[in-house]
Parts: C-alpha cells; sequence; structure tokens
C-alpha cells in the first residue's frame, strides 16, 4: 500500500477518525488563479489543456501551492466520455460546450461505440499517472466522471441546455431510446473510472450537474438508477486501500435517502440543504461533503470565517464531513479568499474531532 502524508480526506469519507475536517474546492485548479490562465494560454486550447499530461498535471497541482487543501482533483472535463464516443466536442472561445454530432435518434444510440479508457481515452490516464507521481503522496488524488443523465444532457442538446426541451422530449416521447442511451453512457463510465483507479486515483466523484431539473420520479428512473449502476460497478479496492466513491447531484437534496441506498460512501450536497438536517437524515450511512455558497467567497475574510464556523456548527461532532462548495469555484474571486476558508476549517473544525 503506497503511503499517503495526508489521508485525512480518505478517511473521513470512511466516516474514521481525523483531526480536523478535510477540504477542497470543486474547480479547485481553474480559472480563478492567474498561474492557471498562462498555462491554459501556453496549451492554446482547453482540451489542449487536457489532453497534455504535464499541463494537465501542472494546473492540478497550482491550487495545493497556494492552499492548504486535502485532496488533489485531477485536471480534466466531464465532456471526455461522449467526446471519446465521437460526438465532435469543441470549446468556442468565451462559449460553452458544443457537439457537431449530437443524439436525435434510436440508430445514433444504437451505433454509439463504448470508448476503450486505455485507447480514446489514454491522455486522461497519462494525466492521472503523472499527477499521482508528482503528487508523491502528499494527499490523495480524486478522479471523477459526469453521471449519465448530464452526459446525455449534452449529448442529446448538443451542448448546454436552460430548458432542456430536447432531452424531456426524448425522456417522455421515446423513454425506451433515452434508457438505452444512459445504460451505454453507464457502461462507458465504469470502464472509464475503473481505469481512472488503475492508474493512480484514490477516490473518485460522479457529478450529476442537471439531475435536480427533473421531476421526482424521473430522477429516480432516469438519473439515480444510472448511478446506482455505476456504484455497483465500480473497483471498491486498490493498492491495498479502499476507494471512496462520492455521489453529488446538484439540487439533489430531495433525494438523500435514496441516493446515500445506492452504496456509494459519501454524498454531495449543494447549498440549499442544511448539513444538520442531512445528517440526521442519512449521516448513519454516508459520509457528507459540501456545501457552502461558492458566492461566500466574494466576502471578507471574517463573514467567510463566519460562514465556514457556522457550517461546522451545523454538522457538529464526529467524522464523515468533508468540507466543500455547494458547486464549483466563481472565476472571479479574489485570490486570497480560499486561503482564509481552508484554514479557517482547519482551525475551528479541530475541536469537533476531539
Amino acid at each position: 500500500m503506497s503511503t499517503l502524508k495526508n489521508d485525512r480526506y480518505l478517511r473521513a469519507l470512511l466516516r474514521e477518525p481525523v483531526d480536523c475536517t478535510p477540504v477542497w474546492l470543486m474547480r479547485q485548479a481553474g480559472r480563478y488563479l492567474p498561474e492557471y490562465k498562462a498555462t491554459r494560454a501556453q496549451a492554446g486550447d482547453f482540451m489542449s489543456l487536457c489532453r497534455n499530461a504535464e499541463l494537465a498535471c501542472e494546473v492540478t497541482l497550482q491550487p495545493l501551492r497556494r492552499y492548504d487543501l486535502d485532496a488533489a482533483i485531477l485536471f480534466s472535463d466531464i465532456l471526455t466520455v461522449p467526446d471519446a464516443m465521437g460526438l465532435g466536442l469543441s470549446f468556442g472561445a468565451g462559449e460553452g460546450p458544443k457537439f457537431a454530432r449530437p443524439i436525435d435518434s434510436l440508430s445514433a444510440v444504437q451505433n454509439l461505440p463504448i470508448p476503450d479508457p486505455e485507447v480514446e481515452l489514454q491522455y486522461v490516464m497519462n494525466a492521472v499517472r503523472t499527477i499521482r507521481r508528482e503528487l508523491k503522496g502528499d494527499v490523495p488524488l480524486i478522479g471523477f466522471s459526469g453521471s449519465p443523465w448530464t452526459l446525455a444532457t449534452y449529448m442529446v442538446e448538443g451542448g448546454s441546455s436552460k430548458a432542456f426541451t430536447k432531452i424531456k422530449k426524448m425522456m417522455y416521447a421515446e423513454p425506451q431510446t433515452l434508457h438505452l442511451l444512459l445504460d451505454k453512457v453507464a457502461e462507458a463510465v465504469i470502464l472509464y473510472l475503473n481505469a481512472q483507479i488503475k492508474a493512480g486515483a484514490q477516490s473518485v466523484m460522479i457529478f450529476d450537474t442537471w439531475g435536480g431539473v427533473l421531476a421526482h420520479r424521473d430522477y429516480l428512473d432516469f438519473s439515480l438508477q444510472y448511478m446506482h449502476k455505476i456504484v455497483d460497478g465500480l473497483i471498491r479496492e486498490n493498492d491495498g486501500r479502499k476507494v471512496p466513491v462520492t455521489l453529488f447531484t446538484k439540487g439533489g437534496g430531495l433525494w438523500l435517502e435514496q441516493i446515500a441506498n445506492t452504496g456509494c460512501d459519501a454524498v454531495g450536497l449543494d447549498w440549499t440543504v442544511n448539513l444538520a438536517d442531512a445528517k440526521a437524515q442519512v449521516g448513519h450511512k454516508v459520509a457528507l461533503q459540501g456545501n457552502m455558497d461558492p458566492s461566500v467567497l466574494y466576502a471578507s475574510p471574517e463573514r467567510i470565517e463566519q460562514e465556514v464556523r457556522s457550517i461546522l456548527s451545523d454538522f457538529g461532532t464526529g467524522s464523515g464531513h468533508v468540507f466543500n462548495l455547494g458547486h464549483g469555484i466563481h472565476q472571479d474571486v479574489p485570490v486570497e479568499s480560499p486561503k482564509a476558508f481552508v484554514d479557517a476549517i482547519h482551525h475551528y473544525s479541530a475541536p469537533y474531532h476531539k
């Protein structure tokens, strides 16, 4: 088993004792850091940055040099899987992702290949291996994927969407087509995450960014069912250590019990959920990750500290909490703010773990 100098993130996910509450930030490697912007400029464009293992490693490590974070997260994108399925991904300057060949029929779904992670997605595995080597056991590395439902929204809509009309039309008018698509994507994600684990990811997270746009039954049928399938298919122990799995549905506070019942180790929460309520509901089954509103990082250090103390107090004593934002860090937050945030968590959480 490879040794870790700081394993409190992995311990907290397994609800084992820790000395203080661990913290990392969604999108911690990214556009709010001037050094990230410089590296991205060097790469030329976003996907070139993802495909260059050395540069992807560099941007993964940048936030760890500035802040006392308890985990690194692979620098990549959730849309690598649909891209590897041949849909023709591009990112226009200042625009969101676009697919040249969106999914619009049963035959398009039937013709979709399931990519081999060590062939079409080898650049991601090379990045994982490079980052793991360069971390030198300082902190664990998180691998990740988008959820089948969230990936399918981009694949069917052809890019970002506000109303999700195309995929919801498919869901209600041709549910069997959508189920086939989600099943294929789930198969691809299982292979992809297991390959990340074999390459060195010590924990994995599934981002269900758009699960919250679904009606209650549709969430269970079209989103959660397929995340459950992935959890069932994952390698849960590697290198002599458990590999914890975190599921995060933005807007998923209504389904905490159902998410916890998938067999995942941790549930990510957005800022609309009260941590004390979530702990009372599912804290005996899973760890919880979250859940400060990213916009608090625009505030003064004193206000950030106040929010951190409130959230720590909501969770209360004991392990099983990974502090994070309720979604990704905003690109225009002051670079000093995450330091105030991270330092406050480590300082004020210690008494809760005595």
